[in-house]
């Protein structure tokens, strides 16, 4: 589930609230006793309330950690399995790290990695991984000098000076770190304190073949058959404190709590409960910004990842080196594209927009039977629809400028970095110490730039980026770097050929498309090669243009932002009965149901459960999405499953259960009602792809790889028993 692609300003956070229902909603930990957990109880949950979050003493959230790049920024969740700092993942979380490590004579992607022992595993640069320490609730504190008719300066003023203090006090004398995250718009305030671990080494991934089976085919499908783990372990210092890097004197982190792994299986109506860290969420969405993603914003996103992403499968198929390079990207703009396409066919195809529309009418009737009701929310739907309207031509003319333009080439927006250098260059006797720095630290990031860059591939990506967007965008829309740079620079007897031009000359003259170039350059920095690039040029003509259109375009969320809080205030009013959970915002939540099947359509029923037979019958080594390793087969043919099968003597794969997910939580341990690991979501399902946007009980799943079957994996396939030996196996 993990949806990762570059979007320069084009983050939209849309939210409205509706009904929970006793396993929809992805609910904050700390608020479990108050609000959930008789629910979970009945449902089958045999662990106290303390058990599962506790700031005194060993908890379940003590072994659930999210995964952050370089920045910070969380992108999934894992858990501990071991006392020694091992912990699960997805495969494809854990895809950009092996992919790093990866190398055409050393292929983890194709051949997966096992570390044998301690010594052997891999440390990952910019893997970082963190565990909350408590959450409190600071909304009082936040929100005591508030109203609900200041201004938007005056509350932002008022808000930040106390979530400032607040931060500062809870972490002061600490190693740990804290933030304070707003929920339901603005209406509540938690303070997260968390650690943070630099030291992160891979332990274990099987080959793509077993950790991809089924590939962009099967992505958000059911049946699935996919062995979609990794493993990594965590260090802290021999002190026993966090970490910031990798170091030889680090050591195995000891955890709080590590999670049992059950090997007895699961059965339809078990209890379920994922704890992770779920990304974002719209789930409370008005009609009007469903019909906006329906008709609008993905079609838009869809076109223009397509075109980026059969380039790059074409490319890719005919080089290892270009697929390794590329299989991180391609896998999460493929994950995004399906994702954006199905979420708008789901929109079209179901009654979602309906239900919502059914919500709004029962606001407005409410809304109008009190004056003073009235006053504060009559003209909020009207406003937000209107808003809504507005919001088409900015959307298509923001996405094709971002996403057309400014990401045509992988290195349009490294021209960004060499702004401050120009300028130095501009007045170069007095800025010669601050020249210095400023190219040597230009030259520490060659690698990045280039380590795994192929300017043939990019090329052909730039000229069809830059071409769909010519043809797509009406000229009284279009960017001015066409008229003032392009064609008049590149004097081709079409306006096709002038682009073509211009894009040849990127790549045979740009310092940006050459490491060679670019190092040349700064070993003798100088304004003319600059000024003169055609990258920079071509920057140049769109960034002042593309920060003026988003000035406009946020200026729209911004109010939209202000109605949507003021409407989830409206709502809470009139649903006094009713408990509200916050949309996900990548942070520590928990989600319960139940192991479930579903019928997708009339006369179709889907079991709750896959078994190995389905990877042999999907085989296909023709198809690099369906190869199946020939040890897998022996093993399959021999019926060399171990302990590891279920009550029907076969080896499960991977099994469905109905929590409350979305992307962020991929990796995230899913339990029963002891609190034992029973397999790993990492999916959700192709019917109802606008979950996101509303929950259903009917057709939301979720898709979980059974641990029975990464245990077998691990110990039968890849003879790596010795990572068993450190985890607590319940048979």
């Amino acid at each position: 589930m993990k949806v990762k692609f570059l979007s320069v300003m084009l983050i939209l956070s849309l939210g409205f609230v509706f009904q929970a229902k006793s396993d929809e909603g992805m609910w904050l930990p700390n608020k479990i006793k108050q609000l959930n957990y008789a629910d979970m109880q009945k449902l089958g949950c045999k662990l106290t309330a303390e058990e599962i979050y506790s700031i005194n003493g060993s908890s379940l959230k003590d072994a659930i950690f999210q995964l952050q790049n370089e920045e910070g920024q969380g992108f999934c969740t894992g858990e501990m399995v071991s006392p020694q700092g091992l912990m699960f993942t997805n495969h494809h979380c854990g895809y950009e790290a092996i992919a790093k490590l990866s190398s055409t004579t050393n292929d983890y992607l194709t051949h997966g990695f096992w570390a044998m022992k301690k010594s052997d595993e891999l440390p990952v640069e910019g893997m970082k991984v963190s565990r909350v320490v408590r959450i409190e609730d600071v909304s009082e504190q936040v929100l005591a000098d508030v109203t609900f008719d200041m201004s938007e300066s005056e509350r932002e003023k008022k808000i930040s000076a106390v979530i400032s203090k607040l931060e500062k006090t809870a972490v002061e004398g600490t190693h740990y770190n804290c933030k304070v995250k707003e929920m339901f718009k603005g209406g509540e305030y938690y303070l997260f304190v968390f650690e943070v671990f630099g030291d992160v080494r891979l332990a274990g991934a099987p080959p793509s073949a077993i950790g991809k089976f089924g590939g962009d085919t099967d992505n958000w499908m059911w049946p699935r058959h996919t062995g979609d783990f990794s493993i990594f372990r965590v260090y802290m210092s021999p002190e026993g404190n966090p970490t910031d890097a990798y170091s030889p004197d680090n050591v195995p982190y000891k955890p709080l709590h590590h999670l049992p792994v059950s090997m007895k299986g699961i059965q339809p109506g078990d209890f379920t409960m994922i704890f992770g860290y779920p990304g974002e969420t719209d789930r409370y969405l008005s009609s009007f910004g469903m019909e906006y993603k329906r008709d609008v914003f993905n079609p838009i996103v869809v076109k223009l990842l397509n075109t980026k992403l059969v380039i790059m499968k074409r490319h890719m198929a005919e080089s290892d080196a270009v697929r390794i390079a590329l299989s991180d990207t391609y896998a999460s703009l493929a994950n995004g594209w399906k994702l954006f396409d199905g979420e708008a066919l789901t929109l079209k195809k179901t009654d979602a927009i309906a239900q919502k529309q059914g919500l709004e009418d029962e606001f407005a009737d409410w809304a109008t039977k009190n004056d003073d009701r009235s006053e504060k929310y009559s003209k909020i739907l009207p406003q937000i629809k209107e808003m809504y309207s507005n919001l088409a031509g900015p959307t298509k003319e923001m996405i094709y400028l971002s996403l057309g333009l400014l990401q045509a080439s992988e290195h349009t927006m490294t021209t960004l970095e060499f702004y401050g250098l120009k300028s130095q260059l501009a007045d170069a006797k007095n800025n010669k110490d601050a020249i210095t720095k400023s190219t040597e630290e230009l030259k520490e990031k060659l690698g990045t730039f280039f380590d795994k860059y192929y300017p043939v591939t990019d090329k052909e990506i730039m000229m069809d980026m830059i071409m769909v967007y010519y043809n797509d965008i009406d000229a009284d829309k279009r960017s001015g770097v066409f008229e003032n740079y392009i064609f008049k620079t590149f004097k081709g007897k079409t306006q096709q050929e002038s682009i073509k031009l211009f894009v040849d000359a990127v790549f045979a003259k740009s310092i940006f498309t050459s490491r060679e170039r670019m190092e040349a350059f700064l070993n003798k920095p100088s304004a003319k090669v600059l000024d003169n690039d055609p990258m920079m040029k071509y920057l140049g003509e769109i960034i002042m243009e593309a920060q003026m259109k988003s000035g406009m375009y946020t200026s729209v969320l911004g109010k939209l932002e202000v109605a949507e809080r003021k409407f989830i205030a409206g709502l809470r009013e009139m649903e006094t009965a009713r408990v509200f959970y916050p949309d996900a915002n990548s942070t520590l939540r928990l989600t319960y149901g139940t192991v479930q099947s579903y019928k997708p359509r009339d006369a179709v029923k889907y079991s709750h459960i896959t078994y190995i037979d389905g990877i042999i019958e999907k085989m296909d080594n023709t198809n690099d999405e369906f190869t199946v390793p020939k040890k897998l087969v022996d093993l399959y043919e021999k019926k060399d499953f171990g302990p590891y099968v279920d009550e029907t003597g076969n080896l499960p794969v991977a099994f469905l259960s109905d929590n409350d997910i979305t992307g962020g939580n991929s990796g995230s341990p899913i339990l029963n009602g002891e609190g034992h690991l029973i397999g790993l979501a990492f999916d959700g399902n192709w019917e109802w792809l606008c979950s996101n946007l509303l929950f259903s009980t009917e057709l939301q799943r979720t898709i979980n790889v059974d641990v029975r079957y990464v245990l077998w994996v691990i110990d039968k396939y890849a003879g790596a028993g010795h990572l068993l030996d450190e985890m607590t196996l319940i048979k």
